[in-house]
């Protein structure tokens, strides 16, 4: 494993135990290294199910498979496979997760579509069925791991394992969410990214845990890019088992329903912002906020090119504040704006205002503020209403080292 990120946190989370959630990990050896790569997950029967999956137009079977599972919105297993990402493998690849449905259903007594399986790493190389029901099968006789082993094993090219936790009150009683993620390069949403797994003990109903996971979704997983690439095979898979009895939310009106829908907001966005905080060769953490737009939606759009721009990256990962990279992300977007309006502050100093460079601007506290680990860059259009903010990790040459290397 690669150095470990500075922008890491400085210890795995302590997290509690989900009751009807079981995870498990095993040694499918679906690569030459030393550790554990499959993880499997038993879930208590009448777990409700939600997911947001990659837009790619080249998806993994995987994806395709939890795509026609999640329409029924029950699940008693998750399988996930790391080091191979089964994704540009035909007919062979949807026999290896076939194969895994089958295996994992008949040892759980229940139907393949309530098992939902994940693959990552290296696109175009077939899972090895063999590899996976090897794996599998220790899977199923081992003894139940901790959250931090469950989050390590899904790893790839990823520095630490990944975490959070959050509550929620329901009707008096108190339910716990727990999410692990894994997440590194190949960062950049249309719905979902990366793979993510929430598990809670509440009791939600399928329809409304997919509302609230497209909510939370819309500001956190959405909202991040590390280097503009969607991949294959991006999930993010939301579990509630009903084990803290509260009164089941079925509606946005139901008592408690504001509360969770807030807890599974949170937990995303803590995920989300430890995969920019784990982006390949990211020494910067980076928060893009876009206000003034005429829309939320148009902000969003220049937010995330600011955000993308290799350019602007690079001028971070330099401590250079050079606006007029800014500037330039912002014409790019193909969103409104006008050039004699815009503003444009680096942490809290305002560097351009109107279409000017801020006249005698002191630019010590912002070279001071690109020194440090968590960088702010505010532009305002002067049009609107619409905000938005997106969140990136710098440009560095650590970035090219780990891809250029990957998959040797």
């Amino acid at each position: 494993m690669t150095e470990r990120s500075p922008l890491a946190p400085s210890g795995f989370p302590d997290l509690p135990a989900i009751p009807g959630v079981t995870p498990r990990v095993a040694r499918a050896r679906y690569k030459q290294w030393d550790r554990c790569d499959l993880t499997y997950v038993e879930l208590a029967p009448g777990t409700s199910v939600a997911g947001v999956l990659t837009q790619s137009k080249c998806p993994s079977p995987e994806v395709e498979w939890c795509r026609k599972a999640l329409v029924l919105g029950q699940a008693r297993a998750l399988v996930v496979n790391a080091g191979n990402s089964n994704a540009f493998t035909g007919n062979r690849g949807r026999a290896a997760v076939e194969a895994i449905a089958a295996r994992t259903a008949a040892h759980l007594g229940c139907e393949p579509s309530d098992v939902f399986i994940s693959s990552t790493g290296v696109i175009g190389v077939p899972l090895p069925v063999d590899k996976a029901e090897a794996g599998l099968d220790a899977a199923f006789a081992a003894e139940t791991c901790s959250w931090e082993d469950a989050a390590a094993t899904i790893m790839t090219t990823d520095t630490f394992a990944k975490a959070a936790s959050t509550q929620a009150v329901i009707g008096g009683k108190t339910v716990n969410l727990v999410g692990i993620i894994k997440g590194s390069g190949m960062i950049a949403p249309d719905m979902a990214t990366m793979l993510g797994y929430v598990f809670t003990d509440a009791a939600v109903a399928p329809e409304f845990l997919q509302a609230a996971l497209n909510a939370a979704n819309a500001h956190s997983f959405s909202c991040i890019t590390v280097d503009g690439d969607t991949s294959t095979s991006d999930t993010v898979l939301a579990f509630a088992t009903g084990a803290a009895g509260n009164a089941p939310l079925s509606d946005a009106d139901d008592e408690g329903a504001d509360a969770f829908a807030a807890a599974l907001g949170d937990l995303c966005r803590q995920l989300a912002h430890l995969v920019v905080r784990d982006g390949e060769g990211a020494t910067k953490f980076i928060a893009v906020t876009v206000e003034g737009a005429e829309s939320d939606r148009s902000a969003h759009r220049i937010a995330m090119s600011i955000a993308n721009s290799p350019l602007v990256k690079t001028a971070v990962a330099g401590e250079d504040a050079n606006w007029g990279r800014v500037v330039m992300a912002v014409g790019k977007a193909g969103e409104p704006a006008e050039r004699d309006r815009l503003s444009i502050c680096f942490g809290a100093t305002q560097v351009a205002k109107d279409g000017l460079a801020v006249e005698g601007y002191d630019e010590a506290p912002v070279t001071a503020h690109l020194k440090g680990q968590d960088v702010e860059i505010g532009v305002d259009l002067g049009l609107g209403d619409g905000r938005a903010t997106v969140w990136t990790c710098d440009l560095t040459h650590g970035y090219i080292s780990i891809n250029a290397d990957y998959r040797s």
